[in-house]
């Protein structure tokens, strides 16, 4: 396991939700965030269960209205996952809210000039034991009331080392807000600092994880549209949970927030701070030995098995036989496609040979009885029977025969040797 930073731990959520902790010694949590109006009731709850069912651990809403707050006694009710409600720019929103029974407030200061109306939220949620999450994210730490002082504060930033400016304002405006919550004996706050530039999110949730012992929230804000957000959210993110910063987590996507959820998941799966649920699937590239259509055969495996398997089996569809046992080592099952045919391997033992048209039943029901003997107790995941012994290209996947025709290679006892080519 990657060594966390230590934190101050908090707890969002009752007894009727559930309770999520975040920081200290918790796994990192994973949030996202409903993209339909909060006042539509109805839509709203539909959209929070199908995101918890997706594995979001927290799930925030949008309250800029009255109308907004006013829902929420009808929303929570319906859901079984903790409700964070997003305040911006009215503090009677946050009232309302925490009246509603929401269970943690995400609030920017900076937004609400009046410091004695930050006050009264933060007496709200320290009576009903609810945390707060602050904000410094780059599109509201700078000022945008005063023209004068928005341009001197640009002028620092983006002067000589734009990174260092902005940092300096960040911690700046951080220590200005934190102290209104310690002043009133509050200290159950999360921080985050987001920002769309993936090095400056490396930059101040570095610094700021060395002044602070509060949990911190990590994200990318305006990540952009799934297919470019989610290398500029995962590059930052995943070298701060490696360097063990960050307690719990939103991918943000102009997109679906379902994606948002699996792919920060997979990300933490990937880095071993949170125990997979589901298959761990892995397929080779597109190159020039590929016998079957493997790209639709990876995405129907993929959706074929999360569906009807729940245990986290290694499973390897690989393309050809050429690098396929090698990379496919440590698979649990593993495909091996030759000329239109495929090879299953079971923990290294070879199970069956079908045509490419009966691939992916035969993968799949491979894979509910080796999930059925790990569940008795027969079988144990990641542990290999045998070696993978790499089939006979020129035998059962037929594979072989232009490379003999060309005197390339040659059949030795099954196996496919290179011949020697002298005297040229």
């Amino acid at each position: 396991m990657i060594p966390r930073r230590p934190t101050r731990q908090v707890t969002i959520g009752d007894d009727r939700v559930g309770r999520v902790k975040v920081g200290g010694d918790a796994p990192v949590s994973v949030q996202t965030m409903t993209a339909g109006y909060t006042y539509d009731v109805d839509n709203c709850v539909a959209e929070i269960n199908k995101l918890a069912a997706a594995g979001a651990d927290v799930v925030r809403v949008a309250v800029p209205e009255k109308k907004d707050t006013e829902a929420l006694k009808d929303i929570l009710p319906q859901v079984r996952v903790p409700i964070v409600a997003d305040v911006h720019f009215h503090f009677k929103r946050a009232l309302e809210a925490i009246d509603a029974g929401v269970h943690k407030i995400r609030l920017n200061p900076g937004n609400i000039q009046d410091r004695k109306q930050v006050e009264e939220v933060i007496a709200a949620c320290k009576e009903k034991g609810l945390p707060i999450r602050v904000g410094v994210n780059e599109g509201s730490i700078i000022e945008r009331k005063d023209k004068q002082k928005r341009m001197k504060e640009l002028g620092g930033v983006f002067s000589d080392s734009r990174h260092g400016h902005f940092l300096a304002i960040m911690i700046t405006k951080l220590e200005e807000y934190l102290d209104i919550f310690y002043s009133s004996d509050f200290y159950d706050i999360v921080i985050s600092a987001k920002s769309p530039d993936p090095t400056l999110v490396i930059a101040a949730y570095t610094e700021i994880s060395k002044r602070f012992d509060h949990p911190l929230h990590l994200g990318v804000t305006h990540a952009g549209p799934r297919e470019t957000g989610a290398i500029r959210s995962v590059v930052p993110l995943g070298h701060l949970l490696a360097s063990g910063i960050g307690d719990t987590i939103r991918i943000s996507y102009a997109n679906d927030p379902v994606y948002e959820v699996e792919d920060a998941l997979e990300m933490l799966y990937c880095l071993e701070l949170r125990e997979r649920k589901g298959v761990d699937l892995i397929a080779c590239p597109t190159c020039g030995r590929i016998q079957v259509d493997l790209f639709t055969l990876v995405q129907d495996v993929r959706k074929k098995l999360a569906d009807e398997i729940t245990l986290p089996i290694k499973v390897a569809v690989m393309g050809c036989i050429v690098n396929g046992p090698g990379e496919a080592e440590g698979a649990d099952v593993a495909i091996f496609a030759g000329d239109r045919r495929g090879i299953i391997y079971v923990q290294g033992q070879k199970v069956a040979n079908v045509p490419e048209e009966q691939i992916l039943d035969a993968l799949l029901d491979e894979c509910k009885k080796f999930e059925a003997k790990v569940q008795s107790g027969e079988a144990r995941l990641g542990e290999k029977v045998v070696e993978i012994a790499p089939p006979d290209p020129i035998g059962e996947l037929g594979s072989g025969f232009d490379k003999i025709a060309a005197g390339q290679v040659e059949s030795t006892g099954g196996k496919v040797t290179p011949l020697t080519v002298t005297g040229r």
